[in-house]
């Protein structure tokens, strides 16, 4: 039996008032996503123009009105993102922690020949980058000096997990490459990579990062290897 005329147009109603639903859940799905979106592209813009900031004049001299201003948003946008300036060095660290690793790791892999030559390739390019006139060391280093007297400062955990992150990697490296006591050795490269990152610093002379690799080639020359295999049967 057909519906009578009123229960057609009730259902009709119906029809269009959930199509009209849908179509503002639709509305608010995408607003919520563009909000999203906007948001992280003003917190990284921040981060970016922090990073700068950071970086050319140290965290103690970088107020959080000048990256507000370089970053081209207010304070209160700023704080909307960042609850203190606690918050946003430690978000600078962070920013530069998987891009460097990988840098890093990018320049021993590209560099032909033995792992010696390899090491020594992460030194050589590190050498290029501070004959840069804007170059001013390793960030996570000196953030950590900087902020020596809070040893529990977020940012210094993140420099801490960077440097940790570094050795362990390399360690990896070393032990595929078979060399016995790897932790020991990457710990040991390490401290001619912080040490020539240091005097390279503090004499603006990029050839301490030469002279270290050429320590850390030796090193890893020297250093005793797991026997082969085929020489233990």
């Amino acid at each position: 039996m057909p519906k009578p005329p009123n229960a057609r147009v009730q259902d009709k109603r119906a029809q269009e008032a959930r199509a009209q639903n849908a179509r503002s859940q639709d509305r608010r799905a995408q607003d919520g996503r563009a909000q999203d979106i906007r948001a992280k592209d003003t917190r990284a813009k921040i981060v970016q123009a922090a990073s700068k900031l950071f970086y050319a004049e140290g965290i103690g001299r970088v107020s959080m009105d000048a990256v507000a201003e370089t970053a081209g948003v207010t304070k209160r946008t700023l704080y909307y993102h960042f609850d203190s300036k606690d918050d946003l060095v430690a978000a600078y660290l962070d920013a530069r922690d998987q891009p460097n690793l990988t840098q890093m790791a990018g320049w021993f892999a590209a560099a032909e020949g033995g792992v010696d030559t390899k090491v020594a390739a992460i030194f050589a390019a590190l050498a290029k980058s501070a004959r840069h006139p804007k170059w001013k060391g390793c960030g996570f280093l000196r953030t950590t000096a900087e902020l020596a007297a809070l040893p529990g400062h977020p940012a210094v955990k993140i420099g801490a997990r960077h440097k940790a992150a570094f050795a362990t990697w390399l360690a990896g490296e070393l032990e595929s490459a078979g060399f016995e006591t790897p932790t020991a050795l990457a710990r040991q490269i390490l401290l001619l990579l912080d040490g020539a990152f240091s005097a390279s610093l503090v004499h603006r002379d990029a050839s301490w990062f030469e002279e270290a690799g050429a320590a850390a080639g030796a090193l890893v020359r020297a250093h005793p290897r797991q026997p082969s295999p085929s020489a233990v049967s």
